[in-house]
């Protein structure tokens, strides 16, 4: 759609006009704002049937009932691995590509995830 198009868009351009009222956060869908203000209210509304889990949105629920089945739908074609989510393979693959697309700007470290790359900034600090 349309709509779809220009919410991709977003991604390239870095543009986030959704923002909220209550603290730093942008993003680029209203969705992702109204689950994002769940978290400043603490209201998890999708609970497990089968434990205490709860959360803010479906698509993690979805995810977490994959450890009561055991699901993993996301196998590696190389190895032995699966992971319960298509981002878990991604990471994974980079293992046996040698990819490490986060390269630090200050020393010559890289890594496979931005998180990583995060932790390591603090070490130039």
């Amino acid at each position: 759609t349309s709509g779809g198009l220009k919410c991709h868009l977003l991604i390239h351009t870095g543009e986030k006009p959704f923002k909220c009222s209550l603290c730093e956060y942008a993003c680029i869908t209203s969705s992702r704002l109204k689950t994002h203000l769940l978290t400043h209210t603490g209201e998890k509304p999708f609970k497990c049937m089968l434990c205490e889990y709860a959360c803010t949105n479906s698509s993690n629920i979805k995810t977490h009932l994959m450890t009561h089945t055991g699901e993993k739908p996301f196998k590696c074609t190389i190895c032995e691995n699966a992971y319960k989510r298509s981002g878990g393979l991604k990471i994974h693959l980079m293992t046996h590509t040698g990819e490490k697309p986060f390269k630090c700007t200050i020393c010559e470290n890289a890594y496979k995830r931005s998180v990583d790359l995060k932790t390591h900034m603090l070490t130039h600090t």
